[in-house]
């Protein structure tokens, strides 16, 4: 599995590398929803970790930029705003998940690979 993720803050993007660890994912990174459709061109990511916050392009409007052009594209929503109205902008944008910074637990069974019965 190979994991973009999008964050401005590199103590963030080690913390997420760390989390992700168990699965044994290939993480690409880069800072800025600016950046964020050239590394997904480049790359060709499995998943996409985007921040909602960022100094150049929001994750939010990345993500929409992303899914217009990947429309298949997974993009989870890794962000400390615990906001309705967020989540609901994020969804529309084409995020298939909302993971909250404050506890990245739920990341996991995100992107775990579904179990065989």
């Amino acid at each position: 599995m190979k994991v973009l993720i999008v964050e401005n803050d590199p103590g963030i993007r080690r913390l997420l590398a760390g989390v992700l660890a168990p699965l044994g994912p290939e993480i690409v990174e880069c800072d800025d929803g600016a950046d964020a459709l050239a590394a997904y061109d480049s790359q060709h990511p499995d998943v996409v970790l985007m921040d909602i916050a960022m100094p150049r392009l929001d994750g939010i409007s990345a993500t929409a930029d992303l899914t217009s052009v990947h429309p298949d594209a997974r993009v989870v929503m890794v962000t400390s705003y615990d906001d309705v109205d967020l989540r609901e902008a994020a969804a529309a944008a084409g995020a298939c998940g909302y993971v909250l910074k404050e506890d990245l637990r739920p990341l996991l069974s995100l992107l775990e690979p579904p179990r065989k019965p």
